[in-house]
Order: C-alpha cells, then structure tokens, then sequence
C-alpha cells in the first residue's frame, strides 16, 4: 500500500492586534529589563563598598603638606569610585595655593591617585589697577601669598595686563648679558607703547626702548661690550644709561654725563 505524504497546512497568520500586542509586549519587557539594569548600576554607584579608602599624593609637595592639600581639597569631592567627576576633582585640588597642575586618576578598588606639579615663583606681577600677583616659570600669573616668597629676592615685571610671559623671556635673556657688568635686574618695565626699562635695586636706570626680542637685545649687546670701558675711563659708577639711539647709547655716571642738557640750558 503506498501512502500519501500529508499535504503541508499553510501557517495561519495571526491577527493584526495580536501581532501588535506580542510586540508591545517586547518592548515592555525590553524596557523593564533596561530599567532594572540602570538601577542596579546606579545602586552599585551610591554603594558604600566603593566609597574611596585612600587618597595617594605624589609630585611636588614642597610648598603644601599632605594634611593642607587635603583639608582644601577633600571637601570639595563627591561620589565614589564610578560617579566621582575627575574633571571636578583636578579642579579642586588645582585650587589648592601653589598647586599649578594636578592629574587624577582612580586605582581599582578604592583608591584615588593624584599627582601635583606646584608653581615656581621667578617673578613679581605688577599690572596696572590689579593686585600683585606672582609669575612662574613658564611665564603664567597665579595667586599666592607673597610673604612665602619674601626671602627669595625675586624681580618685579610691570607691564599691561597679559605680557608676563614676554617679560619672563626677555628677562632670561637680558640678566646673562648684564649680570657679568655687576647689573642685577631689580625690576623690569614694559610701558604700554612697547618700550623697555631696566632697573637695579640701587636705582641704576636703563632705557632698552622699544622693538622685539633680537632688536632690544642687539642694541644691549652693543652697550655691554663697551660699559666696562667707559667706567674705568671715568672710575665713576653708571646711574643711568638710554639705549635709544640709533648710532649709540648716552650714560651718567656719578658725577659725569654724556646726556644732552635741556633744551632750556641750551638756550642760554
């Protein structure tokens, strides 16, 4: 007897509303998964076991102590070892005095890595109707208090509002050709039209006038190779000099100038 194969039923497609529904129904579920997820993660974020145990402190700690930078710092961080805001947290402790920089980063399970590099003072600020301020080695102003570096003999800068870093250039290139003539930088000036002026601590005045770098240094270069003879020529020490001229300097020394009198004395 040969046997008929059965004649395959067709599927009978469901009804529109019931194929809506087992797809409501996915989404549904789909979304209460999602949401149970996101509560366990944000659970586990506030929970206690990964509170930070440890702050570790490194770099450069010369002008705070691990106690001072964490009393000015601690209280300004929240959250744990998930939900701590590192960009907030290298802000507070880049608030800390002195602190320039400060990289954080988190250490598994529950430590917190910090590393500080403080500022370097080579310079007083003065700008115009702005507190003094102090300048540090890559030429930025910052606040701190000055009495930490009273003892430190530093140069003061005067100059418009933003020109620290120039100054702090031109002063580490102009003190290595004065100091060899026993002139010392006391203060240097930059005057809103871009002219120069240096300044000793007994007073000697030198007018750099104005110009770039390589222009005020060429014309320093000239005045340096012939002020040590001019001063044993006259066995007087140098009060003033004017770098402006254009073929040559003027001085006066104690006693003798080589400046021209007034227009007034001249008259006469």
């Amino acid at each position: 007897m040969v046997r008929r194969a059965p004649t395959p039923v067709a599927p009978v497609a469901l009804p529109l509303d019931v194929r809506a529904m087992h797809a409501a129904s996915t989404v549904i579920y789909t979304l209460a998964a999602l949401t149970l997820v996101a509560a366990g993660l944000l659970w586990l974020t506030r929970a206690p076991w990964f509170a930070y145990r440890s702050v570790q402190l490194d770099g450069d700690l010369a002008r705070n102590n691990v106690s001072t930078i964490r009393a000015n710092a601690m209280p300004h961080l929240s959250g744990n070892f998930f939900s701590l805001d590192l960009q907030r947290a290298r802000q507070a402790f880049e608030s800390v005095p002195w602190v320039r920089q400060a990289v954080v980063r988190r250490v598994w399970p529950d430590r917190l890595a910090v590393h500080l590099e403080e500022h370097r003072a080579v310079a007083l600020w003065h700008a115009d109707d702005a507190e003094a301020q102090l300048v540090n080695s890559f030429g930025e102003t910052f606040e701190a208090n000055l009495g930490d570096v009273e003892d430190q003999d530093l140069p003061t800068f005067e100059g418009p509002p933003g020109q620290a870093a120039p100054m702090w250039t031109m002063y580490q290139q102009l003190q290595p050709r004065l100091a060899p003539h026993r002139i010392d930088i006391h203060r240097l000036a930059l005057s809103g039209r871009g002219s120069w002026r240096v300044e000793t601590e007994d007073g000697v005045q030198i007018e750099l006038g104005r110009g770039g770098v390589d222009e005020v240094l060429a014309r320093v270069d000239q005045f340096a190779r012939t002020l040590d003879q001019v001063t044993r020529h006259f066995g007087r020490p140098l009060l003033h000099a004017d770098l402006r001229h254009a073929d040559g300097y003027a001085v006066r020394l104690q006693g003798v100038t080589t400046l021209p009198p007034p227009a007034a004395n001249q008259a006469h």
